[in-house]
């Protein structure tokens, strides 16, 4: 049996294109989560449904794993059960020696891929500062408007109706106050 697996990272992403070039597995599971989570549900639910004799399928290893000693633990799992890998751009077949050379190798350069990114993008975030500029998050509620949601929330007011008030998203105001009230609590034990 031919199982595909696909993943995007965010909820913006689509898909469709994934489950488009697996569309000739019998059975298809697909998370939505960064590559980065080795926690993924629907991969699990894959790792488990797979049996002897069976082919796990993905489109590319990144959407499989996004480092080698989480690709070579898949990897293992398939091994012992006895599932071969097929990685459809990168035409990796594990059934095949040749394939899993090519799996390891593959594994090993997006892993080091990943690292030159996450360098560069440290180098920006500290270029940025250096000058005095903006980084992280922008801030989705100001000061003043989280005192004003406290003082309503103290009212009695519900979450939403405080949120369409300030014109913010009921869990961007939801959290800012649960924020707020944890660092008070940690502000009183720690006194």
């Amino acid at each position: 049996m031919r199982v595909g697996y696909g993943r995007v990272s965010s909820t913006d992403q689509h898909i469709d294109a994934q489950l488009e070039r697996l569309s000739d597995c019998e059975k298809v599971f697909y998370d939505k989560l960064s590559g980065s989570k080795t926690n993924r549900p629907e991969l699990a639910a894959a790792l488990e449904f797979v049996r002897t004799g069976d082919t796990l399928v993905c489109t590319r290893l990144d959407r499989l794993a996004r480092s080698v000693g989480h690709l070579c633990g898949i990897a293992e799992t398939l091994s012992r059960k006895g599932v071969a890998l097929q990685v459809l751009d990168q035409a990796i077949d594990t059934s095949t020696p040749t394939g899993k050379l090519l799996f390891h190798m593959l594994g090993a350069i997006a892993e080091f891929e990943l690292s030159i990114r996450k360098e560069q993008q440290r180098a920006g975030i500290a270029y940025a500062k250096a000058a005095g500029k903006p980084t992280g998050r922008r801030v989705l509620i100001t000061g003043e408007e989280l005192q004003r949601a406290r003082q309503m929330r103290q009212a009695g007011m519900a979450i939403r109706t405080i949120a369409g008030t300030l014109r913010r998203k009921r869990s961007t105001v939801d959290r800012a106050l649960r924020r707020l009230e944890e660092q008070e609590l940690s502000t009183v034990s720690g006194q």
